[in-house]
């Protein structure tokens, strides 16, 4: 059991050196698809993507306080292996997203996938240090795969970029309400969906992308509202 928790530690902290084997990634780039578009209305604005800095420092310091003190608690056991997997598949993840975006794509998707899956998983106890770094990590993975998908299909010709973003956007937010609505007293899973939507709102300023932006407001105002509903109900 011990092993379990200190994998994924080793993973979280290899996970947060991969940008330094690369040049970064802050979103993928027009040279990239063979369909150029002038912008991904998808896509947060370039800034958004500073939450990996936290999304880092909290995992890492998160997974080394269950590593020293909780190794062998059955609170933390259930959300380790689905994290190790989403850990594991994301150490290589840069580098494939600056060279394969399809690769790229089904890779994140897993990464969500078993992000999320940890987070349902995740205990009630020591929430700052499993599941709030766990919630804040799943929930920008959920906008992040959701972009991943839309900047492909219209990469690709197989929609336009207003038609992929508003599809991927609308199913990124039944998504994270669903997750919200499981675990309503995680507040770290809302706030990381909310700044990616904070960042689309941002990118989609021009009055020509005008539905994304609407469509992200009213994600966001969702979101706010279904925190302080679940609030509500826990007192």
């Amino acid at each position: 059991m011990k092993f379990r928790a200190w994998a994924v530690l080793i993973l979280a902290v290899a996970f947060a050196l991969s940008p330094l084997a690369s040049d970064g990634f802050n979103g993928f780039t027009k040279d990239q698809f063979p369909v150029v578009l002038d912008h991904w209305p998808a896509q947060p604005a370039g800034w958004a993507f500073s939450i990996w800095g936290v999304i880092y420092l909290w995992l890492i310091a998160g997974l080394a306080y269950g590593a020293l003190r909780r190794a062998e608690d059955p609170d933390w056991q259930a959300a380790r292996p689905a994290l190790a997997l989403s850990l594991a598949v994301g150490v290589p993840w840069i580098a494939v997203a600056n060279a394969r975006p399809i690769l790229a794509t089904v890779m994140i998707i897993v990464m969500a996938g078993g992000a999320i899956t940890a987070l349902l998983r995740s205990g009630r106890k020591d929430r700052i240090w499993q599941a709030g770094p766990i919630g804040l990590y799943a929930g920008w993975l959920t906008a992040a795969s959701a972009v991943a998908m839309a900047v492909t299909l219209s990469g690709y010709g197989l929609l336009s970029g207003m038609a992929s973003a508003l599809l991927l956007l609308a199913l990124a937010l039944i998504v994270a309400l669903s997750v919200q609505a499981q675990r309503p007293e995680i507040a770290s899973y809302p706030i990381a969906v909310g700044w990616a939507l904070i960042g689309i709102i941002a990118a989609n300023a021009d009055a020509t992308y005008w539905p994304v932006a609407l469509l992200a407001a009213v994600g966001l105002v969702a979101l706010v509202w279904r925190f302080f509903r679940g609030r509500r109900q826990a007192a």
